[in-house]
């Protein structure tokens, strides 16, 4: 199946039913004219369907390797495609200018992750973990963490994690026992294992930030003593660039089912360094600005994924052929009709396609309100977006 971008169904939601342009006047949405957008977004399809999606089966069938030095290689091709996805400057599209993004707003980004996460989502994993990192030290970090690590994740130069999960806790995050001892030199050394690490080793930037949930040591037990570290895979340098090898390590894959190409990692910490994010026993708060993103993510790749599905069933219904329409031959030629003819199979055909339109609707006007970084502005937003709501 040739993945095709709805470019068409997108256009339509941001030009006439959001009418984006209504809110030029407020931030973010500046540079947001209706004619650059659309450019975007036909570019956004171009890429995805010719550069990502034959990557997709290539990505599941062969997957990531782990390798004894423990690094990992991505399957054929995600190195080249990463480069290309850097160059064309798409992890910045919604990120700030401050930090050497485009400024765009988040829905204009969603867009865009729609269509890769549709194409490939192994791959669109990446960048879309990197984000929540940067979101995370975005709202928490000090200036001199901003400025050191924002403009490398903003650009895709660097990857981004998020280490949460240990191999005795999953969801109660109040269990875990990764421990952070301080230093004389501010720094922590960070010691334990996490699981389930999306991307957290692999061959295609530079550097990988892992943010860290840990417990300092005497801090309180439960939610309440978790505080967030930045651990970087490759310790900057003093010009900011990939020094000294950080002790982390990926020690082996693990499985997920339809997402071979995207890097599953066992991640050991072993005193490694870390930099404390925010205050001490305060990391949940801040690590839930990147789970919150995450949410919508999920959301977006619920609807990536219908959306390919339906292609995929659309397509597989104009081929297969079995019976003969109701109202006499379709295909007089052919020993049978496709089963698109059948009223059954075209109404489960137009059920899928109405639940991932009015779903689609629904997150794009989620994700427009979700731009505004105060309360005033998020109601601001509710009440125009309203005006435009059918």
């Amino acid at each position: 199946m040739t993945y095709q971008p709805p470019v068409r169904d997108h256009a339509f939601l941001l030009r006439d039913v959001l009418e984006i342009e209504k809110y030029a006047d407020l931030p973010g949405f500046e540079d947001a004219a209706i004619d650059v957008v659309d450019q975007i977004i036909q570019e956004a399809g171009r890429f995805t369907s010719e550069v990502l999606a034959p990557l997709n089966a290539v990505g599941d069938k062969q997957g990531c390797t782990w390798n004894p030095d423990h690094t990992v290689t991505t399957p054929k091709g995600f190195k080249e495609a990463y480069a290309q996805l850097v160059a064309g400057g798409w992890p910045a599209l919604g990120a700030d200018t401050a930090y050497g993004g485009q400024g765009l707003p988040h829905v204009v980004n969603l867009s865009f992750s729609e269509m890769s996460s549709s194409a490939n989502m192994a791959f669109s994993m990446y960048p879309g973990l990197t984000h929540g990192a940067y979101s995370a030290i975005l709202n928490g970090g000090s200036p001199e963490q901003k400025a050191l690590y924002l403009p490398h994740l903003v650009s895709g130069n660097w990857g981004g994690t998020m280490n949460l999960t240990e191999p005795h806790c999953g969801t109660d995050l109040g269990l875990l026992r990764t421990k952070a001892v301080p230093q004389a030199d501010g720094t922590y050394r960070i010691s334990g294992t996490k699981i389930w690490i999306s991307g957290g080793e692999h061959d295609m930037a530079e550097n990988i930030v892992h943010l860290v949930l840990a417990r300092i040591e005497g801090a309180p037990e439960g939610v309440r003593g978790i505080s967030l570290f930045i651990v970087p895979k490759f310790i900057p340098d003093a010009e900011g660039k990939p020094g000294a090898r950080n002790s982390v390590f990926c020690d082996g894959l693990e499985e997920k089912m339809g997402i071979h190409g995207n890097a599953t990692c066992v991640i050991r910490h072993e005193e490694s360094t870390g930099w404390l994010v925010g205050e001490e026993n305060r990391g949940l708060a801040l690590m839930f600005v990147m789970m919150n993103e995450a949410r919508i993510g999920v959301g977006l790749q619920g609807i990536a994924q219908a959306e390919a599905a339906y292609q995929a069933a659309a397509t597989f219904a104009k081929e297969r052929l079995q019976g003969r329409s109701l109202t006499g031959p379709k295909n007089p030629d052919g020993p049978a009709d496709p089963i698109i003819v059948h009223p059954d199979v075209r109404r489960m055909l137009m059920d899928s396609r109405a639940v991932i339109e009015a779903g689609r609707a629904f997150l794009f006007w989620t994700a427009c309100r979700a731009t505004w970084p105060t309360p005033a502005l998020t109601r601001l937003c509710a009440r125009r977006a309203m005006t435009t709501w059918p």
